[in-house]
């Protein structure tokens, strides 16, 4: 069975661009290949190999981006704004520190920024969570206990 993956519009257009920047490299690393081989002996040609090992990572890259596309699934915007689900941004209180997250597909996740995967411990306690709810956040230090403060 083939995974859907979850993304927001503006996360399925990076994911477009990062394809087209990596179609567009394909012909550079072929062009490099191509000036290695003119160059002789590959059994000791290092540009050779490197330029293989690239163009390896990029057609897997590609043919994986080119899956996550076909089996897209678009996050709409969150219907509800008493209850948290998949794209509502989350409000939290701990220890008198206010933390906000978005919770976004795994794919799109970089805490960092705020976009918590809904596969990740933040985003398996807040999914069905409610404003003033407290949720329970298992983390490697042990059990944590926050105050879902705000949903939009």
């Amino acid at each position: 069975m083939t995974k859907q993956h979850q993304l927001t519009e503006s996360g399925l257009e990076e994911i477009r661009q990062e394809l087209e920047e990596l179609k567009q490299r394909r012909g550079d690393v072929a062009e490099r290949l191509k000036t290695a081989k003119a160059e002789g002996d590959l059994s000791e040609n290092a540009d050779y190999d490197a330029a293989l090992e690239e163009q390896e990572y990029v057609e897997g890259r590609i043919n994986e981006i080119e899956d996550i596309i076909l089996n897209a699934s678009i996050i709409n915007a969150p219907q509800k704004k008493d209850v948290v689900e998949l794209g509502n941004t989350v409000e939290l209180k701990d220890d008198g520190e206010t933390y906000t997250y978005t919770v976004v597909g795994s794919l799109e996740s970089d805490p960092v920024a705020g976009k918590i995967s809904e596969e990740s411990p933040i985003g398996r306690a807040l999914i069905g969570a409610k404003t003033g709810d407290t949720v329970t956040i298992q983390t490697p230090g042990g059990e944590r206990e926050c105050e879902v403060t705000k949903i939009s």
